[in-house]
């Protein structure tokens, strides 16, 4: 079959294009942005990536009319709820006016449960999407998943930082309330066997995995398995607002996604009982495979997708990110450094691993200060680490820095920072010629922009020159 994929350089999107391959389907990639889709795809026969965005209804010519079935993996968030609403209808409308004039039979559509008689704004917006997409035209098939957990999903990095991290938690109340968890593998399943069943078209049904679990519960359990004792006391004081905070220091993920989340958390997220599992042949597994699972990624450095390189654990709109592509030459401070190197293929490898467990070479020490602060005053901070250990991807999220171009052919990395600045800030690496060349560009914002670069020019002398040095040397 001819299968379009929308959302494909998300969580799912990424994980689902592979197993489709394998299956022998002739894949279309919709992105945004062709830079953030994987360099193996371009050796791929059956795979043709298509830039096209589904806020924007003039760009959607570029998706091939002959498709027979189409994933609808598309998910907006934004500052406000408001927004990201009606971003998330208008995407499904301008999906659905178009794909409407295809030859497509099926839609699939991965949303989330939603039985509960008082439902978050967030899951609202998902059974507001159910509706839009609903079509003459074609089959929809609604699989509704609840808690996802996966190597790099945000709700199993959530549970893994705070029972990694605290040994007692007083927690807000909403950890009592019941879910029923996946596992990512079976998401996988269910949405790779529901490709042309006609048993399925048109119809809607709850996946979930075998226990009705508490947060704590899933806390707790998660401890065990990583044979942590830890003591959970949980508190009916804390307000949403102040629960978004507790998640927001303590976890990796940001203000935004964290409000989102506790609004969410209050909800029971139980399946309604189908035929589901015997009419596609799946037996789901258990919490504690799925979590066991996960590690066995997260140790062998196979993480496919995580999260944490989702525009929603960033400061910038995904749409702005190609606009930062070109550094500025002008009106702005520069740093630029550059030295002869023993090996250029070490050197390139060690600019590849740079950040997250392995640091910056170089003082670490007072890049961690620098995360602690930014955290402190609102920003992402270091906490988002980096997905794998030794490669990186254009559009990867790296500590407090966004991955704009991560060109090996080319030997040259750009970062753009995150954090929390009366400004903007570039970071490149270039090898080439037998030298390493290192560039630290910012260009202010008023007064504030200015006095913020010369307070931390010493900073940046100290750290720079080290990093580069090590770089050489490596």
């Amino acid at each position: 079959m001819r299968i379009l994929v929308t959302g494909a350089t998300g969580y799912i999107g990424k994980r689902i294009i592979p197993l489709l391959l394998e299956q022998g389907h002739t894949v279309v990639c919709a992105v945004r942005g062709k830079l953030r889709t994987e360099r193996k795809y371009a050796e791929e026969d059956n795979l043709h990536v298509i830039e096209a965005d589904f806020l924007k209804p003039q760009t959607l010519v570029n998706i091939p009319k002959d498709i027979d079935a189409a994933y609808y993996l598309i998910h907006s968030m934004s500052n406000s709820v408001d927004q990201f609403h009606q971003m998330e209808e208008d995407c499904a409308v301008n999906f659905k006016s178009y794909i409407e004039t295809t030859s497509v039979k099926q839609v699939i559509y991965l949303s989330g449960i939603t039985n509960d008689t008082k439902l978050s704004k967030h899951l609202l917006s998902r059974k507001n999407v159910e509706t839009t997409l609903q079509s003459n035209h074609y089959a929809l098939t609604v699989f509704k998943a609840g808690i996802i957990v996966g190597s790099g999903s945000a709700s199993f990095e959530i549970i893994r930082d705070l029972v990694e991290k605290l040994p007692v938690m007083v927690a807000p109340k909403w950890l009592n309330t019941k879910t029923q968890p996946i596992g990512v593998r079976d998401v996988l399943a269910f949405l790779t066997k529901g490709l042309n069943k006609k048993e399925l078209f048109n119809t809607s049904h709850d996946i979930f995995g075998t226990e009705v679990m508490t947060y704590k519960q899933m806390l707790l359990e998660f401890a065990e398995i990583r044979h942590l004792k830890r003591y959970i006391l949980t508190v009916p004081i804390m307000t949403p607002k102040l629960s978004s905070y507790w998640l927001y220091f303590v976890t990796s993920t940001s203000y935004k996604l964290a409000s989102s989340l506790v609004n969410s958390m209050g909800i029971e997220i139980i399946g309604t009982k189908s035929n589901i599992n015997t009419l596609i042949d799946i037996t789901p597994m258990s919490y504690k495979q799925a979590v066991e699972f996960a590690f066995v990624k997260i140790e062998g450095n196979e993480i496919i997708s995580s999260w944490k390189d989702a525009f929603i654990s960033s400061r910038t709109k995904k749409q702005a990110s190609t606009k930062y592509l070109k550094v500025p030459k002008h009106g702005c401070f520069k740093d630029i450094k550059e030295l002869n190197v023993l090996d250029e293929q070490r050197t390139l490898d060690k600019i590849w691993a740079i950040g997250g467990e392995n640091g910056w070479y170089y003082g670490t020490f007072l890049w961690k200060i620098r995360g602690y602060l930014d955290k402190l005053f609102g920003g992402i901070g270091l906490r988002r680490g980096r997905t794998n250990k030794t490669d990186i991807k254009t559009g990867d999220a790296l500590d407090f820095w966004r991955v704009l171009l991560a060109d090996k052919e080319q030997k040259r990395l750009i970062l753009f920072a995150e954090m929390k600045l009366p400004g903007e800030a570039w970071l490149e690496f270039h090898v080439a010629k037998g030298k390493v060349y290192q560039r630290a560009t910012f260009r202010p914002r008023g007064l504030a922009g200015r006095l913020y670069w010369y307070s931390v020019l010493p900073f940046h002398g100290f750290i720079f020159k080290g990093m580069i040095k090590k770089l050489a040397n490596a």
